[in-house]
């Protein structure tokens, strides 16, 4: 359902405040060394005590195989999303992507993130800066009467004049009664074309973005990788239209 009602609405603003809480924490336990698997059980920990479950824990996106067996996607460097939490050590120099979802009494919200781990390139850095700054251009077309075109479009002129690329084949989607709902939320787009916005809509937007090739390639753990393997930047919040414009969940 597009227009979430106002016990719907309430629940999704928990689960949001449960991620963000967990973000905050996961980021800065985040740091050289660290195990990715050890960044998934934090994340885990962190929802289950906050009486909430883990929205990506066993859910199968159309397409995928089978289904996720953890509570984040740790997507590393040239990895866009999907990236499992291994037993990968992190590493100076390494940009990482934590995605991950809250269930709170079955309604849901969405988020993601991405760190530079040690000393970074100063590539990387103007990346996740341009990505981050993205996302919040983004938001600010997401009130009444504003079509997500021009979300998609606000998003792509954004990253353009800053020398990168959206990734192509990848986008934001309406969240919460499940994981991925309608409509699709793509990083680009044209102004006033595609589905108007109305009041009560739910909206997970995450602009994907790449140093180089904007075109992905599927990997056989399900990740989703640039085809030329430059480095990548993603960062998502979960977003409800009202009356006045954008309330951020997920902040």
């Amino acid at each position: 359902m597009l227009i979430k009602n106002q016990e719907q609405i309430k629940k999704i603003r928990i689960a949001g405040k449960i991620l963000a809480s967990a973000s905050k924490k996961v980021e800065a336990f985040i740091k050289e060394g660290v195990l990715l698997e050890e960044i998934d059980k934090l994340a885990e920990k962190l929802i289950r005590e906050a009486g909430a479950e883990p929205a990506f824990l066993n859910y199968q996106p159309e397409g995928a195989t089978h289904p996720y067996p953890a509570t984040v996607c740790t997507s590393l460097n040239e990895v866009v999303v999907h990236g499992l939490p291994t037993d990968y050590k992190l590493k100076s120099g390494d940009i990482l992507k934590v995605d991950f979802g809250v269930a709170y009494q079955g309604l849901i919200a969405d988020g993601a993130f991405t760190v530079g781990i040690g000393k970074i390139s100063k590539e990387a850095k103007l990346l996740m800066e341009a990505t981050k700054n993205s996302l919040a251009v983004g938001i600010k077309e997401c009130r009444p009467n504003k079509t997500v075109g021009d979300i998609g479009w606000a998003i792509n002129n954004y990253i353009s004049k800053h020398g990168f690329k959206v990734v192509k084949g990848l986008c934001g989607h309406g969240v919460g009664e499940e994981l991925h709902e309608e409509p699709a939320v793509f990083n680009e787009g044209n102004k006033n074309t595609g589905l108007t916005l109305k009041p009560g809509m739910v909206l997970a937007i995450e602009p994907m973005v790449s140093a180089g090739d904007p075109y992905i390639r599927h990997l056989p753990d399900d990740s989703y990788a640039t085809r030329d393997k430059s480095l990548t930047a993603h960062f998502e919040h979960t977003v409800l239209i009202t009356a006045k414009g954008a309330e951020i969940l997920t902040k």
